[in-house]
C-alpha cells in the first residue's frame, strides 16, 4: 500500500482486508492530484483509469466502482458486475471482489460479519444517512449483510440468482450475525454546517440525534456526521464501531494535502466544473 493511505485498525478476521486511499500515489495533475478515482469530475480519463489500475495492482483485487447518487440502495457484488451500475452501498462473499465507495466529504463506512463470511461498503453523506422515515444507507446494508450471510441460505440463493438486483428489494429478515464496522474521513463537526431541515431530518426518528448539532445562528447548526452513523449503527446492534472520532485528523475539510473535499474545493479554480478529486474506501474478502 502507498504509505500515505489509511489501513483500517478493526478487530475484523484475518480474511477481511481494507483500505482507504488519500488523494497520494497517483498520475491525475491538478486540481485531481494526485490519485483521483473518480470519473465523472472532468480529470483525464487516461489518468483515471490509470489510478484505477494502480489501486487494483496494489491490493492485487477487483474493485467495483458504482454511480453513488446519496440514495440508500445496495448490490451484492458479483464477479461479472461492470462498473457504473446504480447504488449506494454494496456487499460481497466472495474472495477478491472489492466493495468500494467514493468520497470527498461524504461519510465511507466499512463493514464486516464478525467470521469474515460477508464485507460491505457504504456511502453515508446525510441524505442517505438519514434516508426516509428512519430507513437510510446503513439500515439497508446492514439488513442484506445479514439477508446474505450463508448462515441464512434460501435469502443467499435469492441474492445469487437476481445479479444485479438491489438488496434493499428483497425481503431479507435480520438475522443474529454480528457485525463490526469502520468509519473513515469525512467532513467533520467543525466544518458540516447544514441547515433545521437537515436536523429535523435525523432528529424525527432518532431522538438522540440532537446531541450530535451545534447551533451556529439561527436555523443554523454544525453537524458531526460521523456521530450521526454511530448512533444509527449501535441502534442497530453494531457496538464494535472505529475509526472516524469526529477529531481534526479526520476532516477531509481541513487537511488539503491529505483528503479531497468537494466543499472545500469545488469550484475553486473559477472553471464552473467539478474539480474535486474522489477518494476511495475498499473492503474485501482475501
Amino acid at each position: 500500500m502507498h504509505a500515505d493511505w489509511l489501513i483500517p485498525d478493526w478487530s475484523t478476521p484475518a480474511n477481511v482486508r481494507a483500505v482507504f486511499t488519500t488523494r497520494s500515489g497517483g498520475a491525475s495533475g491538478i486540481p485531481w492530484d494526485s490519485m483521483n478515482l473518480g470519473d465523472h469530475v472532468f480529470d483525464d480519463p487516461e489518468h483515471v483509469q490509470a489510478n484505477r489500475a494502480f489501486l487494483q495492482q496494489t491490493t492485487g483485487t477487483r474493485a467495483v466502482f458504482l454511480k453513488q447518487v446519496h440514495g440508500t440502495d445496495v448490490l451484492s457484488l458479483d464477479a461479472s458486475m461492470p462498473d457504473g451500475l446504480q447504488a449506494d452501498a454494496c456487499i460481497s462473499t466472495q474472495p477478491g471482489l472489492v466493495c468500494t465507495i467514493m468520497v470527498a466529504d461524504c461519510l465511507p463506512v466499512l463493514l464486516a460479519s464478525e467470521d469474515g463470511a460477508v464485507v460491505a461498503a457504504a456511502h453515508a453523506g446525510w441524505r442517505g444517512l438519514a434516508g426516509t422515515d428512519g430507513q437510510g444507507v446503513l439500515e439497508s446494508v446492514v439488513k442484506a449483510m445479514k439477508a446474505t450471510h450463508p448462515e441464512n441460505s434460501q435469502n443467499h440463493q435469492t441474492l445469487v440468482n437476481e445479479s444485479f438486483v438491489p438488496v434493499t428489494h428483497l425481503n431479507a429478515g435480520y438475522g443474529a450475525i454480528k457485525i463490526i464496522a469502520w468509519l473513515g474521513p469525512c467532513i467533520g463537526p467543525s466544518a458540516f454546517e447544514v441547515g433545521a431541515d437537515v436536523k429535523r431530518a435525523f432528529e424525527h426518528n432518532h431522538r438522540d440525534a440532537d446531541r450530535c448539532f451545534a447551533s451556529i445562528g439561527k436555523d443554523k447548526y454544525l453537524a458531526d456526521l460521523a456521530g450521526l452513523a454511530r448512533l444509527r449503527l449501535q441502534a442497530l446492534g453494531v457496538s464494535q464501531i472505529s475509526g472516524n472520532d469526529g477529531t481534526a485528523p479526520w476532516c477531509t475539510v481541513s487537511n488539503p494535502s491529505r483528503f479531497f473535499s468537494h466543499r472545500r474545493d469545488a469550484g475553486a479554480h473559477g472553471n464552473g466544473f467539478q474539480t474535486t478529486g474522489r477518494m476511495a474506501a475498499c473492503v474485501w474478502r482475501a
